[in-house]
């Protein structure tokens, strides 16, 4: 039986390394430039997370989690081989897998988040979800546009983030992910108004969205 991973509340595996004092302010610090562009825009993009063969790892891990059969299924709370609304597309979403496998359990606890993480919500971090999107080459479904914290309004005022780490290329003609300058300031997707409609209300051009970079 797969032991439930949860029960440890930092690294676990070598993967990453936990980093000095000094070497949080040297090597994982945002500058104050990236502070205030997220500040102003609520989000940051081209940073950083994983090295090569830290996504090597994480993709075998992934490739195995993917199985419905995987040991450790019964540890997620979430499991869904096919979330897409196209049949001839493939959606896989699941929650959880930092109960299961050691790459992403110890992937909340990797410096290249935590600390940058720490500056943006001015104090310490607490893990609230993992979550996995996979889509296959070249008949990958979509997840369609979305505001995170209309889902999980667990600060008020808001003190939580997201962080999306890909673990393959992200390009536009891949389907990249997309942000919405200044979301997290305005509108809630509960109103149900398009994303270009709001951009557009609030003065921002489509052609302003941003590219995320891959990590």
């Amino acid at each position: 039986m797969t032991e439930d991973l949860s029960i440890y509340h930092d690294l676990i595996g070598n993967l990453f390394t936990k980093p000095s004092i000094s070497e949080e302010g040297a090597s994982y610090r945002l500058s104050e430039s990236q502070v205030s562009f997220y500040r102003e825009y609520g989000y940051l993009s081209g940073i950083r997370m994983l090295d090569d063969e830290q996504v090597e790892v994480l993709r075998e891990e992934l490739r195995e989690l993917v199985d419905p059969a995987h040991p450790g299924h019964q540890l997620f709370y979430e499991f869904n081989s096919n979330e897409s609304a196209d049949p001839e597309k493939i959606l896989f979403h699941a929650l959880g897998a930092w109960r299961i496998t050691q790459g992403f359990h110890d992937l909340p606890w990797n410096p290249r988040f935590t600390v940058p993480a720490s500056q943006l919500l001015e104090g310490a971090v607490r893990f609230w979800h993992d979550q996995i999107f996979y889509k296959p080459a070249h008949h990958g479904g979509v997840v369609i546009w979305h505001q995170d914290y209309s889902y999980w309004t667990r600060t008020q005022p808001m003190a939580h983030l997201s962080c999306w780490i890909g673990l393959d290329d992200s390009t536009r003609e891949n389907g990249c992910l997309y942000y919405v300058p200044a979301a997290t300031a305005g509108i809630s997707c509960r109103e149900r108004i398009s994303p270009t409609t709001w951009i557009r209300s609030k003065g921002y051009s489509p052609k302003r969205r941003r590219e995320s970079s891959s990590p």
